[in-house]
Parts: structure tokens; sequence; C-alpha cells
């Protein structure tokens, strides 16, 4: 199993959030027997047992949190799955800019693209003719 960074990178967060504003989540954070690795896994396994197929951000990080509280949990075996994360992501307005002028070069180029291939269909190879002379 290796769950995608960016699902690891938002538990994780999370979890460093709350143990900034909470010192004693903090002190179970650093557990030595707990890492990040089997917590994933841990979520992975609770999300299949459930035989749902979608959940709130609550409803993992809750996952999250019951994996590093409990000092007696079962994490379950790895398991070979796609997370699919709602996260969106906020661009500068250079990066905005950048990506808007990309998608535009893009489509330009998609456009050319399609009128060359229409011309080129087009194209009719002249036909010649040969006339029969009687003489």
């Amino acid at each position: 199993m290796k769950p995608s960074d960016n699902f690891k990178k938002i538990i994780n967060n999370h979890l460093e959030s709350l143990a900034t504003a909470d010192e004693l989540f903090a002190e179970t954070l650093k557990k030595p027997n707990k890492n990040i690795d089997e917590c994933i896994t841990y979520i992975f396994n609770q999300v299949k047992n459930s035989g749902c197929n979608g959940f709130t951000e609550d409803e993992i990080f809750g996952m999250a949190v019951h994996y590093y509280d409990e000092d007696q949990i079962e994490v379950g075996s790895n398991i070979d799955c796609k997370v699919v994360v709602n996260h969106s992501i906020e661009l500068s307005k250079e990066e905005h800019e950048d990506a808007k002028k990309k998608a535009f070069e893009e489509l330009v180029s998609e456009e050319k693209s399609k009128l060359q291939k229409k011309q080129a269909s087009k194209k009719v190879e002249p036909v010649q003719f040969v006339q029969a002379s009687l003489f």
C-alpha cells in the first residue's frame, strides 16, 4: 500500500494542527508505537469494513485521531486502493495567469491541428484523363 502523498499530507497536517492546539494530543501524537503509515492503513481498513464509498473529512480525521488515542488497536493488513481527496488548490495570481495562458495555448494548438487535418482530408489529387486518339 502506498497512499497518495496528498492524502497522507492532509491527514498529517490535520493531526499536527490538533497537536498545536491541544497539548495532551501533542503527547499522544508522539507515541513511539504509532506512525502515519499505520494510521493510513487503519483508516483504509475501517473504510473497507464499513462498506461505504464516501466519507466526510471529519469522519476520516476522527479515525486518524482514534488510531493515535488507542494503545491496543488492530491496524489491519495493507490495502491497495485509490483515494479521492476532495481538496481545492489555491493559486496565486501569477500561477492563475500562467495556467490560463497555458490552457489558451493548448486550445489554439488543438484547433490548429483539427484545421490541418480537415484541410489534408479535403485535398483531392487531380485526375488526369488520357484521351484516346482515333487516328
